[in-house]
């Protein structure tokens, strides 16, 4: 196949993925907040609605491959590698809290107001996970991975970590550093994938840490949940906080975002053969 011939069924596969992307999470989110109201579930099961149909429709149109094949392949090297994320986003943002809540910066007391109960509580850990799952499934599998096969690493990584971080300015209270922090994320899950060649670790990165701020008190991407009764008071400012966005507003996470990026260089991670990409150097 020619060199522009390629060019052009790359583009019609991103654009028919991103159409597909935009009018799901619209349709999901108006049905879900319609019977809901409730701003968090629809923005965690839309999300997760919409990517798992835009994959899974183009992985059958296309590639004539199921959703699976997008990087969920259940072997041991993948649950290895959910683990390791799920230690690694959640260690991080433990390792971060505790060392904060040991100095003088910050302390942890008792919060205000009623708790959300051990139902409310699984309940939100499930939604994270959803929303852990979809965002992933969004920016991450189809698309990125055709552009991965494409354009190579990180011709594929900085834009779309950009569009990652562009997909989150309308959370609550966000600031400029936690822009920055978004689009480091992206990077940092998009170098996931391509050193598992799986969703498992990203996803499990992704919902490790989006599961540790929240259960110990500290708003989520401008979420305040009060799942444990407990919360993070902080004496530093915002820098150090994140203020009311929460803690991926501060330094502290562009701190621990460089220390991850390393381990993931470092880590026994369970190398998957990542059927798009084989399958574009097959074509």
């Amino acid at each position: 196949m020619r060199a522009w011939q390629r060019a052009v069924q790359v583009a019609i596969r991103l654009i028919v993925f991103l159409v597909l992307s935009l009018l799901g999470l619209r349709l999901f989110g108006a049905a879900v907040y319609w019977l809901t109201g409730n701003l968090l579930f629809t923005s965690t099961v839309s999300v997760f609605g919409a990517a798992a149909l835009a994959n899974a429709f183009l992985m059958r149109i296309y590639e004539g491959a199921p959703l699976a094949a997008v990087g969920f392949a259940w072997t041991r090297a993948g649950r290895r590698n959910l683990l390791l994320g799920l230690a690694g986003g959640a260690g991080a943002a433990i390792v971060l809290l505790a060392g904060a809540v040991a100095s003088p910066a910050a302390e942890w007391d008792a919060a205000a107001g009623k708790t959300a109960g051990w139902q409310g509580t699984v309940f939100v850990i499930v939604l994270l996970a959803l929303g852990a799952a979809g965002e992933e499934m969004l920016f991450h599998g189809y698309g990125f991975q055709v552009l991965l096969a494409a354009l190579g690493p990180w011709k594929a990584i900085l834009p779309v970590s950009a569009l990652f971080a562009l997909a989150h300015t309308g959370n609550l209270n966000i600031n400029a550093l936690g822009l920055v922090n978004t689009f480091a994320w992206g990077v940092l899950l998009g170098y996931a994938f391509w050193r598992s060649g799986d969703l498992w670790l990203p996803i499990g990165l992704h919902a490790g840490w989006n599961w540790a701020l929240p259960l110990a008190g500290v708003p989520l991407s401008g979420f305040t949940m009060n799942l444990t009764g407990y919360a993070v008071r902080w004496k530093a400012g915002p820098l150090w906080s994140g203020g009311e966005y929460g803690l991926e507003g501060s330094i502290l996470t562009s701190a621990v975002l460089i220390v991850l990026f390393f381990l993931l260089g470092k880590l026994p991670i369970g190398r998957q053969p990542a059927f798009l990409l084989a399958a574009r150097k097959e074509a």
